[in-house]
């Protein structure tokens, strides 16, 4: 291969890279049945999609999107979602569970995998393969198999309020920023 071919592809591939840096989310669909997509809806559509469970396992909050999504988390919406998620579980379990006063009336927090920690499971089991959802799960089995009645789970994933056995009601508070399955 002559020198000015090698040039030539080098140059070629310098393009080609310079092209696909440019790429950006929006440039592949900014239209939807005729509706403008700017880069705040997207980037409000994908956080939303991501509290309802639409979007999982995603690695990392799209770069176009990390100053919206900061910009929730920092001022006031993400404490309004997350200060009515704990309003409405405070008013369920205030008026729908029949607390016996017995001792055995039990709500799950899990929130960031800190008060149903999964350390203990992998510290005792070493390499057994779990799901953080599957030893959740038989930590609410063991819960019940104790006689505690499990009216209901706090938790920002939905790893931590999904499996059998399943509680009487779950709420999620709003996490757009990490997925555990």
């Amino acid at each position: 291969m002559g020198r000015g071919q090698i040039l030539l592809l080098c140059s070629l591939s310098l393009c080609i890279g310079l092209a696909f840096a440019d790429w950006n989310i929006l440039n592949q669909r900014t239209k939807i049945n005729g509706l403008k997509i700017s880069l705040k809806n997207y980037c409000e559509a994908w956080r939303m999609n991501v509290e309802l469970h639409n979007i999982r396992d995603f690695d990392v909050v799209p770069e176009e999107c990390v100053g919206y999504t900061r910009k929730y988390m920092n001022p006031t919406q993400y404490k309004v979602d997350s200060e009515r998620t704990i309003l409405e579980s405070t008013v369920y379990l205030s008026t729908s569970c029949g607390l016996k006063n017995d001792g055995k009336d039990a709500w799950i927090f899990d929130i960031d995998d800190t008060l149903l920690s999964t350390v203990p499971f992998y510290k005792k089991n070493g390499d057994e393969l779990k799901t953080v959802q599957e030893y959740k799960a038989e930590a609410r089995k063991q819960l019940i198999s104790q006689g505690y009645r499990i009216w209901g789970i706090l938790g920002d994933q939905y790893s931590s309020i999904e499996g059998i056995p399943s509680v009487k009601r779950t709420f999620e508070l709003p996490n757009p920023l990490y997925y555990v399955s």
